[in-house]
């Protein structure tokens, strides 16, 4: 064989060696290349569906808002407000741009450019200092994924940011993005975090509060300027830095930002009202359950603020006068009631809600003393007596709640005045009177007119009940007495209507009126609380210069005082006394520890 043969045998010997090379890696790199691809697509077979974003409904604050306007609470699991992305500022938006993905505007949900600078600097500094994420993929992942750190997770990231940049302008994902993001002292979204950090809607940021408030969301509590106001400052300065560098901002603009000081307190919204608003959560988590505090309600109210105001003032300046009498630790409730309508439209269950949340004007069960009395008298207005019909107020004795007890109720001033007219027996607050017509009428139609004029409290069937012997509430008591001044029973109401997120009303309050006295039985019943101011035990009332009606009330030992009166528009009623049942002071009675809160309320709200 020649040596050209030999060569050409070798040849093809090789050829044949790298030709089976080749194969063998063909097939290795279509067997990775298959595995690639199935991994690939087993990771995005169960990715979630973008159209989710069609009907984005965060987690929201219920608000709710007073008659005039003025927001008094929020209810909230997550506090957050959701806003437009329309409405927030073209700054605070290219401040969160400039420190979270400076190139937002023009990638496609996935930098790579930002992937490969931030892997050369973590490279460089020998560990993770720069994320790769743009605001996009942050998106896709606090709404559709597990913070998880898979390479799984990483991959449907990618791939559904890059769905929601095709169904989404810019400024649509931005602003999901800022609605969505945790900013730390438990607010949840841009508007939260700017009540919460400064006060005031995210609309009314300016460039200093705008980056700090960009630069939360990496470390919310690391940059938090409440815990660590020196890192919150060097972090607020690197946002001014790149919103200079990338010429957001001009340089003045970058100083005088930079010289406004830090926040220093949160803004935690404290209950304006607190006892009404806690009735109130209490009453709609009874209905709506946990929507209450994740569905958005707007919640407009009964309630007055400028009438509560006045409310709380004048409980505040009349019971240090009580204390200063007797001792600390004196309460006080007061509730005033729409007489047409059975709106609330102020309600104080004590003296600090922050200090105790004991609501007294609505949950504690108290004697009201005289001041059950016209209940006795409208039933007998209601079989035909008059004001001008007599009774005898002299010495009587009835059986007792014991075996064997008898019990004689007396004057508060000892004395009995014989023969008198049903009004002088009310002016005068005479107990024997009373009780005797009581007997009269039978005590168990006064239970029964009771519970129609809205007492729902257990009221016991003894002759004691008359003069008040008997627990009820302050706020059943006061919707008695607006029966009395407009003739029908309104059904207290605590919120007018709620409104969806969408701004659609889905529940409205109408009132729920009984007629219950007719014109002439209301007359006779303003005759007979009328004398009570003109001649009786709320003289001092007269001050008002104005016609009002209502009855005092005192318990035994002073441990209860009350009054409770009315005019052409509110019923209201003011209770005093102490939450262990022992005395308020010595001759603190209903006209001396009530009434003057009620005169200071009644005064105030009619300028």
């Amino acid at each position: 064989m020649s040596r050209l043969e030999n060569d050409l045998k070798k040849a093809e010997k090789g050829a044949a060696s790298w030709s089976r090379i080749f194969l063998r890696i063909a097939a290795v790199s279509s067997i990775i290349a298959g595995i690639i691809i199935g991994f690939f697509y087993w990771t995005v077979a169960d990715l979630p569906s973008i159209k989710a974003l069609e009907e984005y409904a965060p987690i929201e604050s219920s608000q709710v808002y007073s008659s005039d306007g003025k927001l008094l609470a929020e209810f909230y699991i997550e506090r957050r407000t959701f806003i437009p992305h329309y409405r927030i500022p073209g700054h605070v938006k290219k401040a969160f741009v400039s420190v979270e993905d400076i190139r937002f505007y023009r990638h496609p949900g996935v930098d790579i450019i930002g992937i490969v600078r931030a892997l050369y600097q973590d490279l460089k500094a020998g560990s993770i200092v720069q994320g790769g994420s743009t605001i996009t993929q942050q998106l896709a992942k606090m709404l559709f994924l597990k913070p998880d750190k898979s390479i799984k997770r990483k991959i449907k990231e990618a791939a559904l940011s890059i769905q929601i940049e095709k169904h989404y302008t810019k400024d649509e994902i931005l602003g999901l993005y800022l609605n969505q993001a945790y900013f730390g002292t438990r607010a949840y979204g841009l508007e939260a975090a700017a009540s919460t950090y400064f006060g005031k809607p995210a609309a009314e940021l300016d460039l200093s509060e705008a980056a700090l408030l960009a630069s939360l969301p990496k470390a919310p509590s690391l940059y938090s300027p409440f815990k660590n106001p020196e890192k919150a400052r060097e972090r607020r300065q690197q946002v001014l830095n790149g919103m200079l560098r990338h010429k957001f901002i001009t340089g003045p603009e970058y100083e005088d930002a930079e010289k406004i000081p830090l926040p220093s307190t949160p803004n935690f919204r404290k209950y304006d009202a607190p006892y009404f608003i806690e009735t109130l959560r209490q009453d709609l988590e009874a209905k709506y359950g946990n929507e209450l505090y994740t569905a958005g309600y707007k919640i407009y109210s009964t309630l007055d603020f400028g009438m509560q105001q006045k409310a709380e003032e004048a409980v505040k300046k009349w019971l240090p006068s009580i204390e200063k009498r007797t001792r600390p630790g004196v309460e006080a409730a007061l509730i005033a009631i729409d007489v047409r309508t059975g709106h609330i439209k102020a309600m104080v269950g004590g003296v600090d809600f922050w200090k105790s949340q004991f609501n007294r004007a609505v949950n504690a069960l108290r004697q009201p003393g005289s001041a059950f009395k016209p209940v006795v008298y409208v039933t007998a207005i209601k079989t035909g007596m008059t004001s001008k019909d007599k009774i005898d107020d002299s010495p009587v004795s009835f059986k007792g709640s014991r075996p064997g007890q008898m019990w004689s109720p007396k004057n508060y001033d000892g004395r009995y005045y014989g023969s008198v007219t049903l009004k002088t027996a009310m002016a005068h607050s005479l107990n024997a009177a009373t009780v005797r017509l009581a007997d009269k009428i039978g005590i168990k139609n006064v239970i029964e007119m009771a519970k129609k004029l809205g007492i729902k409290s257990e009221l016991q069937p003894y002759m004691s009940l008359a003069i008040g012997a008997s627990d009820v509430n302050v706020l059943e008591m006061v919707s008695a007495y607006s029966v009395f001044a407009s003739g029908h029973r309104a059904t207290p109401v605590l919120y007018e209507r709620i409104l969806n997120r969408d701004g659609i009303v889905i529940e409205e309050a109408m009132p729920v009126m009984e007629d219950l006295l007719s014109e002439d039985e209301v007359k006779e019943m303003k005759v007979l609380l009328r004398a009570v101011v003109e001649e009786g035990t709320a003289r001092s009332a007269k001050e008002l210069k104005r016609p009002v009606y209502g009855k005092t009330g005192t318990t035994n030992d002073n441990t209860d005082a009350w009054f409770i009166g009315f005019d052409d528009k509110l019923a209201v009623g003011v209770w005093v006394g102490r939450d262990d049942h022992k005395p308020i002071g010595l001759k603190e009675t209903g006209s001396k520890a009530a009434l003057p809160i009620w005169i200071e309320f009644m005064e105030k709200i009619y300028p």
